[in-house]
C-alpha cells in the first residue's frame, strides 16, 4: 500500500507519523511528483538505515538509478557541479571530502568562534529592542548562523538577503515558480569567484583549505562543497532556533524556567533537536541491492528516504516523546543523522543554539508569539523543517 502525502503534510508531519507507526516502521509513500519512495519512521531502523552501507548517496549512480527506473516520469536531482558534494558522495569519496573539512569543525576551532557569536547575537537583540514586534527568524535566527558561518569561511556577502534568497531556492524552500536555476547559477557564479580569490590570497579559513593542494577536490568538489557548508553551516542553526523558540512559546512554563535556569539550556538544545528538529526526513538515499528493513523488503534501486523526525518521536525508545522536556533523557537522538553522514557541523550548530537561546530568554523574558498559532505556515519541504515566518511580541 502507497500511502499519500496531504497538502497539510508539512505543517504536521508528526499527524502522519503517528498513524503510520500504527502500521510499522516501513513505508511506500507517493509525493505528488510522479514517483513512489520508501520512508522509514521507526528508530532502530533508522538509525540502522543511516549507518547501511547498501544506501547509497553517489549522485551519479544514483542519476543512473533514476533514467533506468523513472526515465520519462521523474528528472529527479540535476547532476551539476553544487551537488558533488560530501552529503551525496560514499566511500571513498565521502572519507576524502569530509577530511577536507573536518578540522574546522573541533572542539578548539568551534569554541574559539564563541565571542564573535554572543557579540553578533547581541548586536541583533540591539536591533530588535527598538521594535515592539518582530519576525524572530529575519530579526535574528537568520542573521545570526549566516554571519558566523561567513566568518568561519571568510566570505564577503554584502547583502546577506540576496544570500538567503539563494540557499532558500536551493534548498527548496521557495515557492514553486520560483527559478532555482537561476539562484544556483548565481551562487555558484559568486563562489568560483570567492575560490580564485582563496588562490590568490590564501588565508587561515576553510575554503582557503579547500583550495590547498592537500585536499585533493576537483573544481566542481570544490563548488559543491563550498555550497554545502555555506547553506547547511547555517540552515540547521535558522530551524533549530525557530522551532525551538516556538516550543517554548507554546509551552510557557519551559520558557520561564529556562530562563531562571540557563544552566538547563544546553540539554535544552539537544531536546529541541528531538523533538522538533531542523530536519524532516535525511537526504535521499538509493538501495544498491535489495535490503530488508523492519521485516520489509525493500528491492533494488529504490529511493529512500529516512524520517529523523518521526524516529525522534517512536514511544519505542522515548518516554513521552511528544511533550518537551528538557530535563528528560533524550540521548541518542537522530537529529543530526547518525553514520558516516552525521552532521559534520554539529558542534557549531549546538553552540550557536545555546548561545542563541540564553541570550535571547534573558534579553526578552517576556517575548509571546505574535499571530494565531493557526496562522503559522511551515516550508513545503521534505528535508527542512522550519517556518516560514515566526511573528513575535518581544515585551507585553
Amino acid at each position: 500500500m502507497t500511502e499519500l502525502l496531504g497538502d497539510d503534510f508539512f505543517a504536521n508531519p508528526h499527524a502522519y507519523y503517528r498513524l503510520w507507526r500504527e502500521q510499522g516502521p516501513v513505508h511506500r509513500v507517493h509525493f505528488g511528483d510522479g514517483v513512489d519512495r520508501w520512508l522509514i519512521i521507526g528508530y532502530e531502523e533508522a538509525r540502522a538505515a543511516l549507518a547501511d552501507p547498501r544506501l547509497c548517496k553517489d549522485i551519479d549512480r544514483l542519476q543512473a538509478v533514476i533514467e533506468r527506473k523513472y526515465a520519462g516520469t521523474w528528472a529527479g536531482p540535476r547532476t551539476h557541479d553544487g551537488l558533488r558534494h560530501m552529503l551525496n558522495a560514499d566511500p571513498p569519496t565521502h572519507t576524502r571530502l569530509r577530511k577536507a573539512v573536518s578540522q574546522a569543525f573541533t572542539a578548539r576551532r568551534v569554541a574559539a568562534l564563541q565571542p564573535i557569536i554572543e557579540r553578533t547575537a547581541n548586536d541583533l537583540l540591539d536591533a530588535m529592542a527598538a521594535h515592539e514586534r518582530v519576525d524572530l527568524l529575519q530579526a535574528f535566527a537568520v542573521p545570526l548562523p549566516v554571519a558566523v558561518i561567513c566568518h568561519l569561511l571568510d566570505v564577503d556577502i554584502e547583502d546577506h538577503g540576496t544570500f538567503r534568497e539563494w540557499t532558500k531556492a536551493l534548498v527548496g524552500t521557495l515557492e514553486p515558480d520560483v527559478d532555482r536555476s537561476r539562484a544556483h547559477d548565481e551562487m555558484v557564479a559568486f563562489l568560483r569567484k570567492m575560490l580564485q580569490r582563496k588562490r590568490a590570497e590564501p588565508g587561515e579559513d576553510v575554503l582557503s583549505a579547500l583550495v590547498g593542494d592537500d585536499a585533493e577536490l576537483d573544481e566542481g568538489e570544490l563548488i559543491g562543497m563550498a555550497l554545502l557548508l555555506l547553506v547547511a553551516g547555517h540552515e540547521t542553526t535558522v530551524n533549530l532556533v525557530g522551532n525551538g523558540m516556538l516550543a517554548l512559546l507554546r509551552d510557557r512554563p519551559w520558557l520561564e524556567r529556562l530562563r531562571e535556569n540557563p544552566d538547563l539550556i544546553p540539554a535544552a538544545v539537544e531536546e529541541f533537536l528531538r523533538f522538533d528538529g531542523p530536519v524532516d526526513m535525511a537526504t535521499l538515499r538509493f538501495t544498491s541491492e535489495p535490503i530488508t528493513v523492519g521485516g520489509t523488503v525493500i528491492p533494488e534501486g529504490e529511493m529512500v528516504l529516512v524520517a529523523l523526525a518521526a524516529a525522534n518521536r517512536d514511544p519505542r525508545h522515548f518516554t513521552d516523546p511528544h511533550r518537551v522536556d528538557p530535563t528528560a533523557d533524550h540521548t541518542g537522538h537522530l537529529g543530526f543523522g547518525y553514520g558516516i553522514h552525521y552532521c559534520v557541523g554539529a558542534p557549531l550548530a549546538r553552540l550557536e543554539g545555546r548561545v542563541a537561546f540564553t541570550a535571547l530568554l534573558q534579553r526578552f523574558p517576556d517575548i509571546t508569539l505574535a499571530v494565531d498559532d493557526s496562522e503559522l505556515r511551515w516550508y513545503p519541504n521534505a528535508v527542512i523543517h522550519g517556518l516560514k515566518r515566526l511573528p513575535v511580541r518581544l515585551r507585553s
